[in-house]
């Protein structure tokens, strides 16, 4: 890294390490704290005041008493959801540093957001589970970042923020030419000077240009920017800043600006592409034919004919719902073929992809999204092909199981654990026999609650439970079924962090 990217983002090597605070057990209150009272490097980026005291709180407890302390200032009324939310966001950002590639450790930060929809989405009893396994996530994260140099965040170089009505252009300039110190300070810019749709508009067109971190500068667009939503836009400043540090990551590789690099090929060649497309693309008319006809070119073609088939599809007036049934299933269909780490993320980017998709108001980055989508696809069929075989199975060819009996969801998700297959055959013959799909959603989502050891679960349940509706309904179903190969089985242990979250949320203070 050079000297501004590490005045910028390093803290000095004489800053107070994790290992070295005190531990806040003894407290009574959060309101005995201020910004003001904590030991933070000079140079350390700080949050708003009502907050930073809950953050160190988070920072400075050691793992095994954290989630004791945050849930006893829960119960007492001191500490709300959103605030909890917020400091676990937040503090993900200034501890943990999103290289060299924005996944690992930092899934402390990305997993926030599909903790959050798993609360939403959860029964009174559950709320807590997921937001207190993201705060012992947290503190796996953090230790592992103390271990790799104790990165922190640092302040912004205020004498180099560009005024509002240069930023836009400032953060574009800096994006095309992977310009970290010039972005640092263009997001502050941006975030002081303009709506948070502006900002999202700007990043939606970089965010998912390139192939480097399979999919999580995209997946860190959509989830950073959900969470914002939720603790509210004044935390925006740090939490972009961070994002479009995550963006330009290229560890190890020349700039990619004044490179032809493998990552950044189809992004290059889908730009150019996006202006062979019809004006009226939005226009189109439900085309199963096509979907059909995509899916299976998926399963064989090279990124650059993925997106050219799409191109041809949307001139011939096939609806994008059309091409995004197409999308959906493949991706399921990818971790049926090898239920691993690379389909997964194959599920996750096109959720996270689909979600920009529909949140960008940009016409030209919309068809460019929608074209990356395709090209990553292919890309994650290759880079699942290097690790190991690919099962011959097919979402379109995906039955319903036989039995007589009716088929009940305990029976699915206990068989999960031996048969995958059969568990997915099992849960298309639930659903095709008129069952609420609700339930099955819950029941899967609970079991991520009790058995659920990665922040991928969380992530990656959150993201097909979300999609499921986003698919067409002649597809739903089947949709669901192939999603369980990455599911938690009933039969699986439950973790420990269950009784120790349930046990802090009721004792006594």
């Amino acid at each position: 890294m050079d000297t501004a990217t590490r005045r910028l983002f390093l803290k000095g090597a004489t800053a107070t390490t994790a290992a070295a605070w005190p531990a806040l057990a003894g407290l009574d209150s959060l309101g005995r704290l201020s910004a003001a009272d904590v030991d933070l490097p000079a140079d350390s980026v700080r949050f708003a005041d009502d907050l930073e005291p809950l953050i160190r709180l988070i920072e400075q407890t050691p793992r095994d008493r954290v989630i004791e302390e945050v849930a006893r200032r829960v119960r007492d009324g001191r500490v709300t959801y959103r605030q909890t939310v917020a400091a676990l966001l937040l503090a993900g950002i200034r501890n943990v540093q999103p290289r060299p590639s924005v996944g690992f450790k930092f899934h402390a930060v990305l997993v926030v957001n599909s903790a959050h929809l798993a609360a939403l989405a959860s029964p009174d009893t559950d709320r807590w589970l997921p937001i207190f396994w993201t705060l012992d996530n947290f503190k796996s994260s953090q230790a592992r970042d103390v271990r790799e140099g104790d990165w922190t965040m640092a302040a912004v170089d205020e004498s180099a923020v560009p005024r509002p009505h240069k930023a836009v252009a400032a953060m574009r300039q800096a994006l095309e030419n992977w310009d970290e110190s010039a972005a640092d300070v263009a997001a502050a810019g941006l975030c002081r000077g303009h709506s948070a749709g502006t900002v999202f508009d700007v990043l939606a067109e970089f965010a998912a240009r390139d192939f480097r971190s399979i999919g999580h500068k995209v997946i860190y667009l959509a989830n950073g920017f959900r969470t914002l939503q939720t603790i509210g836009w004044h935390h925006a400043e740090p939490v972009v800043r961070s994002l479009v540090y995550a963006m330009l990551n290229h560890s190890g590789e020349p700039n990619p600006a004044t490179a032809d690099l493998e990552a950044d090929r189809d992004g290059r060649l889908n730009r150019e592409r996006t202006e062979e497309i019809r004006d009226d693309w939005l226009a189109g008319r439900a085309d199963p034919a096509a979907t059909e006809e995509l899916l299976a070119a998926l399963r064989d073609v090279s990124s650059e004919d993925a997106a050219r088939l799409v191109v041809e599809q949307l001139n011939r007036g096939v609806a994008v719902q059309s091409i995004y049934d197409a999308l959906f299933a493949a991706a399921a269909e990818l971790t049926m073929r090898q239920p691993a780490i690379v389909p997964l993320h194959a599920m996750t980017t096109t959720n996270a992809i689909h979600y920009v998709f529909q949140t960008c108001s940009d016409d030209a980055t919309r068809r460019y999204l929608l074209l990356q989508n395709a090209s990553f696809l292919s890309r994650f069929r290759h880079a699942a092909l290097n690790r190991g075989k690919l099962a011959d199975l097919r979402i379109d060819t995906l039955q319903p199981a036989g039995e007589q009996s009716p088929v009940e969801l305990d029976e699915v998700f206990h068989t999960l654990g031996q048969n995958a297959p059969q568990a997915a055959s099992q849960m298309l013959a639930y659903l095709r026999a008129g069952n609420n799909p609700a339930d099955a959603v819950t029941y899967a989502r609970r079991l991520i609650f009790l058995k659920g050891r990665d922040s991928h679960d969380y992530k990656y349940s959150s993201a097909v439970l979300e999609d499921y509706h986003g698919v067409s309904p002649e597809w739903r179903d089947r949709f669901l079924a192939a999603s369980l190969f990455k599911m938690r089985a009933a039969d699986e242990a439950t973790t420990p962090l269950v009784d120790r979250i349930r046990d802090a949320m009721k004792t006594t203070a």
